[in-house]
């Protein structure tokens, strides 16, 4: 693991200290993420799933949402963006990406509202960021609250230099081990500029506790582990180095993969817009694509193979016509990219896609 030594010296740290639960580690990553997102506040919490609901939940607690308002979201997300709204006891209204970013866009989002539209969630898919200056826009013209699901774009800014994290009223980030800025567990952390919804949701997430046993409202547990903090405090520092190697591997991919058989992702290269937690191709016959993959010793995955109208979990929603993400979920495959690639393997990776 990259930061061995590091990672185990912090952890022996806290070991020694013998303070596990809400201690200086915490205090200190949450006051080093919100200064790296740009925002004011960033509040430590379980995982990334809890971040998002528990933006929901204080909404809702502060009379901003109320039970049943609709929040649009891009249709082909992970299921964890869909559950945060209905775990919240809100509407998803699911809207078709843009077939070439993946993300939202600001025509099918203003398409989309209708006078039950409360809120926005926007998804930065991959680790690209959505058009988040459009969006900010149609949600100030609209009276919509907008919110980042961040889990997969640590670090990605747009032109002007703005973050993942700081577009919206809030925004959720996950740290599962294989993001670009991972724990060595289950953690995760909300960012925003409203003081009050970040000590709603700190407190929230404590039991709904502001002093220890005595209790304001009904809480949960989700609290980020002083642990996993020691350890996202070594990571961070390389942060940005990593998103970097990243962009490196997929210039090398965009510039050399030249097989007409296989769609690349769009990115303007000058930009540092994308963080590549994932480079994801598409193609027409993905079985008989990824079986080549194995015939070479490349490793792939689908993110994702089933979209959330095809899951059981929601078969109330099974007759939706989402042509465009069902397209994108029968075609993506993810090819390796990792900081810890060097050029021998990328040029390898690079070889064997264009002989397919």
């Amino acid at each position: 693991m990259a930061h061995a030594y590091e990672v185990e010296l912090a952890m022996k740290e806290v070991l020694h200290r013998g303070w596990y639960i809400k201690g200086q580690q915490v205090a200190d990553f949450e006051k080093a993420f919100s200064s790296y997102c740009n925002t004011a506040y960033c509040v430590g919490v379980a995982n990334g799933l809890d971040a998002l609901i528990l933006i929901f939940r204080a909404y809702l607690e502060m009379g901003v949402l109320k039970p049943g308002d609709e929040v649009l979201v891009q249709a082909n997300t992970y299921i964890a963006s869909i559950l945060s709204i209905t775990e919240s006891g809100l509407v998803p209204v699911f809207v078709e990406p843009d077939p070439e970013t993946f993300n939202l866009s600001y025509q099918s989002v203003k398409e989309a509202i209708t006078p039950k539209s409360k809120a926005i969630l926007a998804v930065h898919l991959y680790g690209k960021l959505s058009p988040m200056q459009d969006l900010v826009k149609l949600a100030d013209e609209n009276g919509l609250l907008l919110i980042e699901d961040c889990a997969q774009a640590h670090g990605a800014k747009d032109s002007i230099g703005m973050k993942a994290g700081s577009f919206g009223h809030a925004a959720g980030f996950s740290f599962y081990p294989g993001k670009n800025l991972g724990a060595l567990g289950d953690a995760g952390a909300v960012t925003t500029n409203d003081a009050n919804l970040a000590q709603l949701i700190s407190t929230i997430s404590n039991y709904g506790s502001k002093k220890k046993y005595f209790n304001l409202i009904k809480g949960v547990n989700s609290r980020l582990d002083e642990l996993q903090a020691a350890i996202l405090n070594v990571k961070l520092k390389y942060l940005d180095q990593e998103n970097r190697r990243r962009r490196e591997i997929a210039s090398l991919y965009s510039d050399s993969i030249r097989n007409p058989k296989i769609k690349l992702p769009i990115w303007d290269q000058s930009l540092e817009d994308h963080v590549f937690h994932l480079y994801v191709v598409q193609v027409e016959d993905r079985e008989d694509f990824i079986a080549y993959l194995d015939s070479q010793q490349i490793q792939s995955l689908i993110h994702y193979p089933v979209p959330f109208h095809h899951q059981e979990a929601y078969k109330e929603y099974k007759n939706l016509s989402l042509p465009i993400t069902e397209r994108i979920h029968q075609q993506v495959v993810s090819i390796p990219i990792s900081p810890v690639l060097d050029d021998v393997d990328v040029m390898a990776i690079i070889h064997a896609l264009n002989g397919y």
